[in-house]
């Protein structure tokens, strides 16, 4: 990955202008932070300034750093239990501004890191890595002792409390950064280019590994277009399910084709996602659509994704809608579903990093990410669900 650093562009920044510059930087590399993903934040004096929602890497601010009394952050961090909803009011009476945005869910653990600068990032080829069966095994071999893994748990407190129970009495001079497994990656330093060196050098190693273990050969034989009538008929089919109008495009890229020609394509869509908050965009799995029959995908979808919601939910969950966000037709590629141009570029961005680092991990003995019952907590997430519960009031 290029390091985009430039000492010239960088000189005379005040720590929060670095922050920006860095978090730019970061923000440029779609294989690292895809809409509205990500986080990175500075601590000066008592206050840490971090990525505030709303905001996007790639164009974030100075106005777009959430300002957070720190001594807040830290007694939150040393707590057994709190709820996201009772997280996010306290950080909201945390702020040093009223007017900031609301603060990342990851800002008690950035300010449990005990340095100036944290970045954080949902790597591609960190995350590939890491969903394959022996994924640990293998970011252990490839980092070494300097680096600190997680397994997967929830982001927001639940995650904060596990890496300050991981590193109670550790030297954190000697980590070189910390990887979330099937999440990403945090580097930090009380300097904003090392920390951000740090990103790139780490994910680096990852994409030359993959290079040498998982190298794509697209092979998969061109398909025809799919008719406009199948496309139209499609379209109407989902925008009855989501209770608004979409429309369908066919993706045959040759990683689109290769997917759908893969022997057992329903069991890899159905193994998980790339990182956890795609599964906000994009649903837990595809709709699986028979090239003679993709209408009846459609439906089984539905009944599929009603059996998924049925079998984790309870009583405080609202469902959302049964509508597919993409699907899969065997032979003839990927469609997506969206309703306007916007969501339908944020949903092919993330299908199509989806389906590079599926098409990766299954030359590495399979792809598998999350669970359904993960995947479920992440779509249903407390924050998410009181904002339907306010839309429907």
């Amino acid at each position: 990955m290029l390091n985009r650093f430039d000492p010239q562009a960088s000189a005379g920044l005040s720590p929060l202008e670095l922050r920006v510059y860095t978090s730019r930087l970061l923000g440029q590399e779609p294989d690292l932070v895809l809409h509205g993903g990500g986080n990175t934040s500075v601590k000066i004096d008592d206050t840490l300034y971090v990525k505030g929602s709303g905001w996007n890497l790639d164009t974030i601010e100075a106005p777009g750093f959430a300002p957070v009394a720190m001594d807040a952050l830290l007694e939150m961090a040393q707590r057994e239990q709190l709820s996201d909803t009772e997280m996010v009011a306290l950080q909201r009476e945390a702020l040093r501004d009223p007017n900031a945005p609301n603060p990342s869910i990851e800002a008690i653990l950035h300010a449990l890191i005990p340095f100036a600068y944290v970045d954080h990032t949902h790597a591609d080829a960190v995350v590939t890595i890491s969903n394959t069966p022996d994924g640990r095994r293998r970011l252990e071999k490839l980092y070494g002792e300097g680096m600190l893994i997680v397994d997967y748990v929830m982001p927001g407190f639940e995650l904060a409390r596990t890496v300050r129970e991981l590193t109670e009495g550790i030297d954190w001079q000697a980590l070189e950064g910390i990887l979330l497994m099937h999440h990403g990656v945090f580097t930090f330093d009380d300097d904003a280019r090392r920390s951000y060196d740090r990103m790139i050098g780490i994910v680096t190693r990852a994409e030359e590994y993959l290079e040498s273990q998982a190298p794509l050969h697209l092979a998969a034989p061109e398909a025809e277009p799919i008719a406009p009538g199948t496309l139209t008929a499609l379209s109407e089919a989902v925008s009855g399910l989501r209770g608004t109008t979409l429309e369908a495009r066919s993706i045959q890229s040759p990683e689109a084709l290769a997917l759908s020609h893969r022997p057992g394509v329903r069991r890899i869509v159905h193994s998980g996602g790339l990182t956890p908050e795609h599964v906000i965009r994009i649903k837990p799995f595809p709709a699986l659509l028979n090239p003679d029959r993709p209408l009846e995908g459609i439906d089984s979808f539905a009944e599929e994704y009603e059996s998924y919601f049925r079998t984790h939910a309870e009583p405080k969950h609202r469902r959302l809608d049964p509508a597919p966000r993409w699907g899969v037709m065997p032979g003839q590629g990927v469609l997506i579903f969206a309703a306007g141009e916007k969501e339908r570029r944020i949903v092919t961005d993330i299908v199509e990093h989806t389906i590079r680092a599926m098409l990766r991990a299954e030359q590495m003995g399979g792809w598998h990410s999350l669970s359904p019952a993960e995947l479920f907590a992440m779509e249903y997430w407390e924050l998410e669900q009181a904002k339907l519960r306010k839309k429907a009031d």
